[in-house]
């Protein structure tokens, strides 16, 4: 099997669903990557949370579009005659809150729990539960889809940004594993290497769960394109020897006037590329936007178990019981951002009246 992408055969995708309202989600387990490609069937809610708690789904948009589903699943249970359509309609809300509890900072999520529950609030006219459930698989496909779209054109905004023969450094995992097919700050990459441009990327291992090292590198391994693993402390030395010419960064969270949320270690590398003069860009959907909030201070930042840190994959790598701070997130001021790429174009200078112009704020 091979994630899916313009040359590969047998694909597979990062987030899918099988059958019809009686049916199942199926997704890429990520924590077994890059080892090994293997399909997970989940076929309850629980399952679901699970899967994005223990990050075998992640990536804003796909933690969106597997929660989208993991409510067609949570009202199965009602889809019989026994159970009231007022009954499933209550149920739905339950599991959508359900979901916005598995994850705090990727905005995304409450974003497509939100388009659940707007169905919902439109159902009232519908005969059943099985009218409501096809309602919803139909809202959970739309925002499938919708994501594809706007990878491929975050895809080519982005590309303009890079000319042939760039090394760019990027940081976690923002391809297709991330997403519904292609990405966002990868899709970038992948839609320059389309174009025909020569392109070397320099991937952050993105401790301490390695999204860069396990994912990115092996979309890129995938593709064609040239990768370097580094540790992320060595971003600095990178870029002083000139490797660098551009970095690209996905989003979890992006305020009204840019500050970005988005995986611990990004603001380092902005702050270091500020130094070295070289162009900050962050790509994510309009769905990543949160126009409630204007200031990074206010983005709510997830806090992981220590057991990440000190038994990373299995090998304890500190003393027992030491004390241990774990945010998977911090959060890059909109001044040290170069221009954020949308799948409605490219926002520079990175200011409040910008960013509320072309989201649609």
């Amino acid at each position: 099997m091979s994630l899916a992408n313009p040359t590969a055969s047998n694909q597979v995708f990062s987030v899918a669903w099988a059958g019809d309202i009686d049916g199942h989600l199926r997704l890429i387990d990520q924590t077994l990557l890059p080892l090994q490609l293997k399909q997970l069937d989940l076929h309850s809610l629980d399952e679901v949370f699970e899967a994005i708690v223990m990050l075998r789904v992640r990536g804003a948009p796909a933690i969106g579009i597997a929660a989208a589903y993991g409510v067609v699943l949570g009202i199965q249970k009602c889809l019989t005659s026994a159970v009231s359509f007022e009954a499933t309609r209550a149920t739905t809300i339950e599991v959508c809150d359900y979901l916005a509890t598995s994850r705090p900072t990727a905005v995304n999520l409450f974003w497509a729990l939100d388009r659940m529950r707007a169905v919902v609030a439109r159902s009232t006219s519908l005969a059943s539960g099985a009218d409501l459930a096809k309602s919803l698989l139909r809202e959970a496909r739309l925002i499938h889809d919708d994501d594809r779209r706007t990878c491929h054109a975050i895809g080519d905004f982005g590309a303009q940004l890079f000319d042939d023969n760039f090394g760019i450094l990027t940081h976690c995992n923002t391809g297709g594993l991330a997403t519904s097919e292609y990405g966002t700050a990868l899709a970038a990459i992948f839609t320059a290497q389309d174009q025909g441009k020569n392109i070397h990327v320099y991937a952050d291992e993105t401790r301490p769960l390695l999204q860069g090292s396990r994912l990115t590198a092996w979309e890129l391994q995938q593709r064609g394109i040239p990768c370097t693993v580094i540790c992320d402390s060595m971003a600095a030395q990178v870029m002083r020897e000139g490797r660098v010419q551009a970095v690209i960064v996905g989003a979890d969270r992006i305020t009204a006037r840019g500050d970005t949320a988005n995986k611990i270690g990004t603001y380092g590398l902005a702050v270091l590329a500020k130094f070295h003069n070289i162009p900050f860009y962050v790509a994510a959907p309009r769905s990543t936007f949160d126009l409630s909030i204007v200031s990074g201070n206010d983005i709510p930042i997830e806090q992981r178990k220590a057991e990440e840190i000190v038994h990373g994959f299995g090998k304890q790598t500190a003393p027992s019981g030491i004390g241990v701070y774990n945010p998977a997130f911090d959060v890059t001021p909109s001044e040290l951002i170069t221009a954020i790429v949308t799948e409605r174009g490219i926002i520079a200078p990175v200011v409040e009246e910008n960013v509320r112009f072309v989201v649609g704020g």
